[in-house]
């Protein structure tokens, strides 16, 4: 009887494990074909970056040189940044004047003059002498 039991024990045992290798044998699969799509991303992202690659020119060897154009490169963002802040008034003016909403045309001035200064702030700064 007890040799009966552990023959049926080993061939559930066995019949078990085929079962998990099966398994296992499709994860596998599976897994192979997630990382061959990873490894063909990684491929086609290594590619582009080999080919969008651009070359690095050498900066001026003067720090005075590197520290003006930073500061114009500055100065054109605060510049651009100023003409959406005056655009944006001249908008607020015109819909204040079409609505008759006298607090609605002061935000709209306030703007307009706000993205004045913004726009000319280095020749503002310039004229004063603090540039």
């Amino acid at each position: 009887m007890k040799k009966q039991n552990k023959k049926t024990n080993l061939q559930t045992a066995v019949s078990i494990n085929k079962r998990q290798t099966k398994t296992k044998q499709g994860r596998f699969v599976l897994c192979w074909k997630r990382n061959k799509r990873r490894q063909g991303a990684f491929a086609a992202a290594f590619m582009l970056s080999l080919l969008l690659a651009a070359p690095a020119m050498a900066a001026p060897s003067d720090p005075l040189t590197i520290v003006n154009n930073l500061s114009d490169f500055i100065f054109s963002i605060i510049k651009a940044v100023g003409v959406i802040v005056l655009g944006w008034g001249i908008v607020q003016v015109g819909m204040s004047i079409q609505s008759h909403d006298a607090s609605q045309r002061t935000q709209g001035f306030l703007c307009l003059f706000g993205g004045l200064m913004i726009a000319f702030a280095k020749e503002i700064l310039s004229a004063i002498g603090a540039i």
